[in-house]
C-alpha cells in the first residue's frame, strides 16, 4: 500500500470522509455495528445500558453511553469511548460497521484473546486506537501497518507475545505508541515521525534496540544460540538461587518500601535523572528540588493523586514543614525542552486572584512537572456532585463561586497578554481555595499539549475539552474560540444551578438520553424552565437570583456561537445578579475600566423572571 504523508494524506483522508458521508445508509451501519458491538460484550456493570435499540430510532445512537458522533443530526459515529467499563469478551469485529469510526478506545476493560489479523479491514480509517489494560493476548499483528491514519496507538499493559512488527514504522502518522507491560521480545520498530521513550517499551524482557539496549546487530537468524546460551546462563543461575534468595528477598522488600507501591515507573525513571531543571517563580520556594519533590509525593506514588485530566495527571505534594503543593505532571507534550520553558515563563507571569498560581516547573528527562499552590477544597466539581451529607453547596456560594470564576476567564479573555484561551474548561478545571475562592487551573496547557488547534487528530483525540462541555461548532471548525470558552463556561454554570452532571440528567425521565444542554433546550421549548432549578436551593428566598442566573447559563449555550455573551459580559450580568451581596471588590471596578466595559454595559437579558 502506497503511504501518503503530509497535506496530501490529510486531504485525501477528509476526500474520502466526504465521498462517503452522503449515503445515508452508513446511519443504519452504525446502528447495526453497535447493536453487534453491544451482543459480542459481556456487560456485567450494566454500563452499556443506555444502548437501546428498542425503539428502532437511528437518532438515539449518538446519546448512547461512550459514543461521540460527528455531528448530533447525522448519526455518524466518530469516536467509541468505553474505557473502565468491565466489559469483557474478544475484540467485536462488529465494529466493521461503524464505517465513519476515527477513534476507539476500550482501555481498562477485561477484553481477550487476540487481535484479529485482518484489523485494518475492521478499522482502515481509524486514528486513536486505544486496548491498554486489558487481557489481550497473542501476537500483535502485522496488519496494524495498514492502518496509515494510526496518529495514537496504546496496546500496554496486557499479554502480548512475539516480537513487534517492525512494519509498524511505516505509519507514518504516528505520534504515540506504547507496548509497556506485555511478553514481548525482539527488535522495536523505529518511527520516522516520533520519538518513542524508553518506559513505553518497559516490563518487556526480551525488547531491544531503539531507545533500549542494542540489539547487538543480529539479525533474526542468529536468535537460536542466544536463545540457547541463554537458557544454559539460566539454569546455572537457578542452581546458586537458592544460596542468594534471603539476600534477594530483603532487597526487592527494601526497593518496594522505597519505591511507589502502586508502581508508577515513570517517577523511578527521574529519581536518579543526572540532569535536570527547577525554575521557581515564587521567592518563597526557590529551595526546592527534585528530591524535594519526590519525597512529598512518596515518589508519585497514586496514592497521592488528587487528579487526572487530559492534560496530565496531579498530585498532592507535603514537605516536611507542613506545607502542601500541586504537582502536576504533563501528558504528551509536544515541545522541545527550549519551547516548554519558553511557554513556562510566559504562564508564570499571569497572576489573577481566581487563576491557580503556577509556582513553577521541572525538567527531568522527558517528564515535564507543573508546581502549583494547593487547593484544600479540591474542585468544584467534586462539590457540586457530593453525595455526602452535608457538603451540599448553598446559594450564595454558588453564585460566589460562578461571578469569581466569571472575573478569571473574563480576565483571562480580555485582559491579559497574551490573551488565553482556555479551551479546556469544565467544573474539573474550577479549584476551591480554603476561603471556597474559585481558582481557574491548567490555562495555558491546551497549548502545550496541541499547539496547532486545527490539526485533524485534537479533535479526533479529544484533546480539547471534556465530554459534555465542547461547543457545537468545535466538531465543524476544529479551531478553539473564545465562544466556545463561554459554551464549556455555560455548562458549569448550569452544574451550579441545576446540580446535574454535563452528560446525565438524574431528574430527566427515563426516556430521556440526551445532555444536560439538550435537556435544559426541551424545557425551555415546553416553558418549564423553572424545573430544572436545583430543588435544594428553591424556596429559601433566592428564587428570583435562580432564574435569572439560569438564563444567563442558556445564553451562554446558545447553538449559534455569534449569538452567545462575550466572557466579560457574562461577567458583568452575574456580577449585576449579585449585586445585593458582597461579591465585588476593588479589582473589579479596576477590571471593568480596563476592559472598557464601564461605558458599554450590556442590557441585562434577564430582567424579567418568568
Amino acid at each position: 500500500m502506497r503511504i501518503l504523508s503530509g497535506s496530501g494524506a490529510l486531504s485525501a483522508f477528509i476526500t474520502v470522509l466526504v465521498w462517503l458521508l452522503p449515503f445515508g445508509s452508513f446511519a443504519q451501519n452504525d446502528v447495526s455495528c453497535l447493536r453487534a458491538i453491544k451482543n459480542s460484550l459481556e456487560d456485567p456493570l450494566g454500563n452499556l445500558g443506555t444502548w437501546d435499540f428498542s425503539n428502532n430510532s437511528q437518532t438515539s445512537i449518538c446519546k448512547f453511553t461512550g459514543i461521540e458522533c460527528w455531528h448530533a443530526d447525522d448519526n455518524k459515529i466518530l469516536n467509541i469511548r468505553l474505557t473502565d467499563m468491565g466489559l469483557k469478551g474478544g475484540f467485536p469485529q462488529g465494529i466493521a460497521g461503524c464505517q465513519s469510526l476515527t477513534g476507539l478506545d476500550l482501555s481498562r476493560n477485561s477484553i481477550s484473546g487476540n487481535i484479529p489479523n485482518d484489523i485494518s479491514r475492521l478499522i482502515g480509517f481509524i486514528t486513536s486506537l486505544d486496548l491498554s489494560s486489558n487481557q489481550l493476548s497473542g501476537e500483535i499483528p502485522m496488519d496494524l501497518a495498514n492502518c496509515t491514519f494510526l496518529n495514537v496507538l496504546r496496546l500496554d499493559s496486557n499479554q502480548f507475545t512475539g516480537q513487534i512488527p517492525l512494519q509498524l514504522s511505516q505509519l507514518s502518522r504516528l505520534k504515540t505508541f506504547s507496548v509497556a507491560n506485555n511478553r514481548l521480545s525482539g527488535q522495536v520498530p523505529i518511527f520516522a515521525n516520533a520519538t518513542i521513550p524508553a518506559e513505553n517499551y518497559a516490563n518487556n524482557a526480551g525488547l531491544c534496540g531503539g531507545p533500549l539496549r542494542r540489539c547487538d546487530g543480529k539479525s533474526k537468524a542468529s536468535h537460536t544460540p542466544i536463545i540457547i546460551a541463554a537458557a544454559i546462563g539460566g539454569l546455572t543461575i537457578a542452581a546458586l538461587a537458592f544460596l542468594v534468595a534471603m539476600y534477594f528477598l530483603r532487597r526487592v522488600y527494601r526497593k518496594k518500601k522505597e519505591d511507589d507501591p502502586l508502581g508508577n515507573k515513570w517517577a523511578r525513571s527521574i529519581k536518579g535523572a543526572k540532569r535536570f531543571k527547577l525554575s521557581m517563580f515564587e521567592n518563597t520556594v526557590t529551595k526546592m528540588n527534585l528530591g524535594d519533590l519526590m519525597k512529598a509525593t512518596n515518589n508519585f506514588s497514586n496514592e497521592n493523586i488528587i487528579g487526572s485530566r487530559r492534560t496530565g495527571t496531579t498530585y498532592k505534594a507535603t514537605f516536611e514543614d507542613g506545607t502542601s503543593f500541586m504537582v502536576k505532571r504533563l501528558q504528551d507534550t509536544q515541545h522541545s525542552e527550549k519551547e516548554f520553558m519558553s511557554e513556562m515563563d510566559t504562564l508564570g507571569s499571569i497572576k489573577h486572584r481566581n487563576l491557580v498560581p503556577l509556582l513553577g516547573f521541572c525538567v527531568a528527562k522527558k517528564e515535564r512537572l507543573l508546581v502549583y499552590t494547593y487547593m484544600p477544597n479540591g474542585t468544584l466539581h467534586d462539590k457540586i456532585h457530593s453525595s455526602v451529607e452535608g457538603e451540599v453547596m448553598d446559594w450564595p456560594l454558588r453564585l460566589k463561586v460562578g461571578i469569581r470564576a466569571a472575573k478569571g476567564f473574563a480576565w483571562l479573555h480580555h485582559s491579559c497578554n497574551p490573551r488565553v484561551i482556555h479551551r479546556n474548561i469544565s467544573s474539573k478545571c474550577i479549584l476551591l481555595d480554603a476561603d471556597y475562592e474559585p481558582k481557574i487551573s491548567d490555562f495555558g496547557l491546551a497549548r502545550l499539549m496541541n499547539p496547532v488547534d486545527t490539526h485533524l487528530s485534537t479533535f479526533v483525540n479529544g484533546e480539547f475539552g471534556d465530554l459534555g462541555y465542547v461547543a457545537p461548532e468545535y466538531a465543524r471548525t476544529l479551531v478553539a474560540t473564545p465562544k466556545g470558552d463561554v459554551y464549556s463556561f455555560g455548562v458549569v454554570l448550569l452544574e451550579l444551578v441545576t446540580g446535574e452532571r454535563p452528560t446525565h440528567v438524574a431528574k430527566a425521565p427515563e426516556t430521556f438520553k440526551g445532555s444536560l444542554v439538550e435537556w435544559i433546550s426541551e424545557l425551555s421549548a415546553a416553558s418549564k424552565l423553572h424545573d430544572a432549578i436545583d430543588t435544594s436551593l428553591v424556596g429559601k428566598g433566592h428564587d428570583s437570583e435562580l432564574f435569572q442566573f439560569l438564563k444567563v447559563a442558556c445564553s451562554c449555550v446558545l447553538p449559534g456561537h455569534k449569538e452567545r455573551p462575550t466572557m466579560f459580559e457574562v461577567f458583568q450580568l452575574l456580577r449585576a445578579i449579585g449585586q445585593r451581596y458582597d461579591f465585588t471588590t476593588e479589582d473589579d471596578m479596576l477590571m471593568l475600566q480596563d476592559s472598557g466595559g464601564a461605558d458599554n454595559v450590556v442590557e441585562l437579558i434577564v430582567a424579567q423572571d418568568k
